[in-house]
């Protein structure tokens, strides 16, 4: 249910903001509502079980919620009017962000396809497993 809100949000931001608000929203507004829209998957990364450890899956998120933003906000950039003095600065912080997530992604999981998973880590199931 979260991504498919996540998808609209991402696609198209004005229906939200006016059934949540009462209003349009603006430009900015349509450009902020997407980036919220890459955050809601990101989360859903981060706490969906099963997924790996928890440390991983919160990379696995962060990575992913900083890609998309790069990717978008280079494409607000180079393709629409919405250019304000920190877009840049922005694009480029998360670009560097998603390329050293990427690394501690990448030296996470070679780590564990040698060592296994961790010893020390308790299921959170109530049978121990």
């Amino acid at each position: 249910m979260w991504v498919a809100v996540a998808a609209g949000v991402v696609i198209i931001p004005s229906p939200f903001g006016w059934l949540l608000f009462g209003a349009e929203l603006s430009d900015a507004g349509q450009a902020l509502g997407r980036i919220i829209g890459f955050m809601l998957p990101s989360l859903v990364l981060a706490c969906w079980p099963g997924l790996g450890t928890e440390k991983r899956s919160a990379v696995r998120a962060l990575l992913a919620f900083s890609l998309l933003s790069a990717f978008y906000l280079i494409y607000l950039g180079i393709g629409s009017r919405l250019i304000g003095p920190l877009l840049w600065p922005a694009a480029a912080l998360h670009a560097v962000l998603t390329i050293i997530l990427f690394r501690v992604w990448l030296n996470m999981t070679q780590r564990t396809e040698v060592t296994g998973p961790d010893p020390l880590r308790r299921s959170c199931s109530p049978d121990g497993r």
